[in-house]
């Protein structure tokens, strides 16, 4: 089932043994487009600290009550070695934290999500990633960066279609309404060439004519029918079960 990153933000997080807090935000990996963490927002509990929980961990995901129920005790989280609130994740940082977790290390295994690589050489922090994983992105953040084609914008990110079962980002929605009015449509990460921080952009590989016949119209749900759980791509023929 595919999810909307803004629909599940401030879910609860329910550990095995109580809440943990509620979702904040996601990261995700802009070079295999697959989340990496939920950032988990702790409120008093853990103050000044960054709680991420791996897509690995997450049990169940129940929408009726906007719960998220993981496979972690509180204490697990609580020992949990520190990353603080105010810097970015780097490397190091995260083979501590997934050691810790027993999580493996998705960037030496193809499949990410799949079983625990097997024991061997781990990948060092280069000084870049020492500083930060150029490739881990915020989803809170990068919603509103301008889309960028070829030969000129064509809207801004609204929101991202994730599957539940692999975590892997399927669709972006972005608002045309400065170039096509009214229109909302999906964009396929294959189109997408490159995230640029620094000019809050999403590069596209296509002109603005070959997006315009290309990408599908997005439309959520009828109104009209609220119990109505069908996302429908129509121009592509495809169809997205919502919750």
């Amino acid at each position: 089932m595919l999810r909307k990153a803004k629909t599940l933000k401030g879910f609860h997080l329910g550990a095995m043994d109580g809440e943990i807090g509620h979702v904040k935000d996601f990261y995700f990996d802009d070079a295999s487009w697959k989340v990496r963490y939920i950032v988990a927002d702790t409120g008093k509990w853990l103050p000044h600290r960054k709680v991420l929980i791996s897509p690995l961990a997450v049990g169940s995901i129940d929408a009726k009550h906007h719960v998220i129920n993981v496979q972690l005790t509180k204490n697990q989280v609580e020992e949990s070695p520190t990353i603080e609130a105010d810097k970015p994740v780097s490397r190091q940082m995260e083979e501590d934290y997934l050691r810790y977790f027993g999580w493996p290390f998705y960037w030496l295994d193809p499949l990410m999500w799949g079983a625990p690589v097997a024991a061997g050489p781990v990948e060092t922090a280069t000084e870049e990633t020492a500083k930060g994983d150029p490739h881990l992105r915020s989803t809170e953040e990068v919603i509103g960066y301008h889309l960028q084609a070829r030969d000129g914008e064509i809207g801004h990110v609204e929101d991202f279609l994730f599957d539940e079962e692999d975590w892997s980002i399927q669709e972006l929605i972005v608002d045309t309404r400065n170039w096509l009015p009214g229109k909302r449509v999906l964009v396929s990460p294959l189109f997408i060439k490159s995230v640029n921080w620094a000019e809050s952009s999403v590069q596209v590989r296509l002109t603005r004519e070959a997006l315009k016949s290309d990408l599908p119209e997005y439309h959520p749900p009828d109104e009209d029918n609220p119990d109505e759980s069908i996302l429908h791509a129509y121009s592509a023929g495809r169809t997205f079960p919502l919750p």
